[in-house]
């Protein structure tokens, strides 16, 4: 089945296959890009409206994906892993994600999932952790990450970011909104995070 969003999916692969980088290689050679689609209904959130700032901010080689995802938005089914009663008001007015493929995406695989993740300026994803393994690229720049026992530390556009199972890690947006590339695999697929920080997390 031929879908209006095939060629978001294809930009998505196009944008992956770019990114000079060992384990992001290994990781788009092992999926089996012949996925069928899913009739899913849109689902649009607040966090969308971050879009046509990331589709500013990201590099040059991820723009035709960025561009296409923001004029796309609407037909989406976006997502969120958390309410506001587990993490507040402000974070999920401006979070975010969609799967792109995985067991519940616009294209079934019942063996990697992977999509993008929004999050508004001024946003701290306090530290959390799940069983499966995940590789991040974000495409827009100037957010902390941090990883296990370790501090904040600045990312740029394109820097690829692994987090190995049941690892904690956080991030803290500044001024400017985070989109993020992600895959995730070698665990549940749709397992809810266990947050173990809070949403004021490294913020002075």
């Amino acid at each position: 089945m031929t879908t209006k969003f095939d060629e978001l999916l294809e930009q998505f692969h196009a944008y992956l296959a770019s990114v000079d980088d060992a384990l992001v290689r290994e990781a788009v050679a092992r999926i089996g890009w012949d996925m069928p689609a899913r009739d899913l209904e849109p689902y649009a959130l607040g966090c969308l409206r971050h879009l046509d700032r990331s589709a500013e901010l990201a590099p040059m080689a991820a723009k035709p994906l960025v561009q296409l995802l923001a004029r796309q938005r609407n037909d989406l089914h976006w997502g969120q892993t958390y309410s506001e009663a587990d993490i507040g008001k402000d974070f999920i007015d401006n979070y975010g994600w969609l799967e792109m493929f995985g067991t519940r995406g616009h294209f079934a695989n019942d063996e990697v999932a992977a999509g993008l993740l929004i999050l508004g300026p001024g946003i701290v994803y306090p530290d959390h952790h799940h069983v499966a393994e995940e590789i991040y690229i974000p495409l827009t720049g100037r957010t902390k990450w941090r990883m296990g026992e370790g501090g904040f530390r600045t990312r740029e556009a394109g820097e690829v970011v692994h987090h190995a199972s049941n690892v904690n890690h956080a991030m803290r947006t500044g001024k400017e909104p985070l989109l993020a590339l992600y895959i995730w695999r070698g665990g549940p697929l749709a397992q809810k995070s266990t947050i173990t920080g809070n949403a004021t997390q490294g913020q002075s």
